[in-house]
């Protein structure tokens, strides 16, 4: 892609002596989904208010489909999309009088706003409860009409911060899948600012890390997780039909076909690990040496794999909020490995 829509440079929000933004250096591209993570109080809404111009920042600058916020926020509001955590809607309105009500706050022809309000209900899936009031909507329903309420202008950029808030596990799935599906139909950029972390690793090119104010580290999954984990980057399982006696007389020949790092056995199953894929050499040598193989696993590093080794190997030099860190060991942070 290369063709930054967003850039943020060095850019700083201070409230009296407090950093909630600290010198802050983004770009993201045009058509890319980028996930803005981090714990509540971080910084993101905060961010996000300074690219749509609503908060001015202490130092630094933001462009926004080549316009600066700060000095014009109205050209800026013209071409992003803002769907914040809670989505408010006239109750005593179906969803298409809410979607046009909206339609006209942001200026459309009134020639065409009917057709293009029907039009963006079908895009977000409620073409057949859009005449229905939104008191009787549920959090899912609520939040793709809020998708409409972002879609209806057109924009270039879509902002999303925390959108899967309150849903159930198979509305968030639909939802996130929508967001992707429109990204590469309408080749929107879409921000998706959110502290979870397996919703986000499902839609997004790349993620960068947020704590304390501070851009600890972004990039794409596979990146991140080289960088962090090199030599462990991969983890093969092998599950054999007959236990494994240590000593194993075929480690040494094994651990010639390289890269491999370390072998463990553990009954019936090996662990390897490597640092690149050699899957497939791996299986053909035991099935060769007589072998029944019953499964095998590759692990896959995502997210909480990521910010768990990042932060066991960098809190202590990266991060100055002692807050911040504590949010990410506490029993409650697990709860994400689950999605």
């Amino acid at each position: 892609m290369n063709d930054p829509i967003i850039q943020l440079k060095g850019l700083t929000k201070c409230y009296g002596t407090f950093k909630a933004v600290d010198h802050l250096d983004l770009a993201i591209d045009k058509g890319e989904i980028f996930g803005l993570l981090g714990p509540n109080g971080a910084g993101k809404t905060t961010t996000i208010l300074m690219m749509l111009g609503l908060t001015d920042p202490t130092t630094g600058t933001v462009q926004v489909c080549g316009y600066n916020a700060t000095t014009n926020p109205i050209a800026v509001k013209r071409k992003v999309g803002y769907m914040p955590d809670s989505v408010g809607f006239y109750d005593n309105m179906t969803a298409l009088e809410n979607l046009i009500y909206i339609a006209r706050l942001n200026g459309l022809p009134e020639h065409e706003i009917l057709q293009r309000a029907i039009e963006t209900m079908e895009q977000v899936g409620l073409k057949n409860d859009m005449h229905k009031k939104t008191s009787a909507y549920s959090r899912g329903m609520k939040q793709r009409l809020g998708l409409a309420d972002v879609l209806i202008k057109q924009p270039d950029i879509i902002i999303l911060d925390e959108p899967t808030l309150g849903i159930d596990p198979t509305g968030v799935k639909d939802f996130l899948m929508l967001i992707k599906q429109l990204s590469k139909q309408q080749g929107l950029t879409v921000l998706l600012s959110s502290h979870h972390l397996h919703h986000v690793q499902q839609v997004c090119d790349r993620v960068g890390i947020f704590v304390a104010g501070k851009l600890l580290v972004q990039g794409n999954i596979g990146t991140l997780s080289g960088n962090l984990f090199g030599k462990e980057g991969y983890a093969i399982s092998v599950t054999l039909a007959q236990p494994v006696a240590e000593p194993w007389q075929h480690r040494a020949a094994l651990q010639t076909l390289g890269n491999i790092t370390q072998v463990s056995i553990e009954e019936k199953t090996l662990e390897i690990s490597c640092d690149c894929d050699i899957t497939p050499a791996i299986v053909r040598f035991l099935v060769q040496e007589g072998y029944d193989i019953m499964s095998v696993h590759k692990k896959e590093y995502g997210l909480d794999d990521i910010y768990q080794k990042y932060f066991e190997n960098n809190s202590t030099e990266n991060i100055t909020n002692e807050k911040s860190v504590s949010f990410f060991q506490r029993p409650f942070f697990k709860k994400y490995k689950n999605g």
